[in-house]
């Protein structure tokens, strides 16, 4: 079912809201839980040409949406956080990442905004924790924009043996995808 997605979604890269819908979901995979990062391979496989380009969309607008991400954490925390604390993990695991998170302010950003740790996570906890916003951004941009441009990169030197690569083992690529994802959120609860 996952590779028929893939391949659907791989016909849409070309039309003209395709651009529009790569940027709209990496807004929102800053704010909720959205894997983006196989649509930026998908596009990025399906017109090399375009990678740059593509990343520099998928950069922008996952940081306006980090940017998002933080003025809710920022302004909503009171009302609805120690909600989500209980739905994502323990209050003494999060007071204890909330404590290093405040220590370590932009490196924490840096390195979280590069990693597969869900971005949202990222932004929803620096405006919690009031980190300041420009530095905030700024380290969202380069941790993001690396992440997003190496794949870029990636994909246009070696496009056509990884595109034969991930038609080979889509499957399993998948899962080791979702083992991340959720290892990370296991992690952290």
């Amino acid at each position: 079912m996952l590779k028929k997605l893939y391949d659907w979604m791989g016909t849409h890269v070309n039309k003209p809201y395709g651009v529009p819908l790569l940027g709209l979901l990496f807004f929102i995979e800053a704010i909720f839980f959205v894997p983006v990062d196989p649509l930026l391979i998908l596009f990025c496989l399906e017109n090399r040409k375009k990678a740059m380009y593509f990343a520099t969309v998928a950069t922008i607008f996952s940081v306006l949406g980090g940017a998002a991400g933080y003025l809710i954490g920022w302004q909503f925390w009171d009302a609805c956080g120690s909600k989500l604390i209980e739905f994502f993990t323990t209050p003494e695991t999060f007071n204890h990442i909330k404590c290093q998170y405040e220590i370590y302010e932009t490196w924490a950003v840096l390195i979280a905004g590069f990693t597969p740790l869900p971005y949202k996570a990222v932004t929803l906890t620096a405006g919690f924790c009031k980190l300041p916003f420009i530095p905030f951004l700024v380290c969202s941009l380069i941790s993001r924009g690396a992440r997003f441009f190496l794949v870029a990169i990636i994909i246009r030197i070696w496009g056509v043996k990884i595109k034969e690569f991930i038609d080979k083992y889509f499957n399993l690529l998948a899962l080791v995808f979702a083992i991340l994802v959720v290892g990370a959120i296991w992690i952290f609860k």
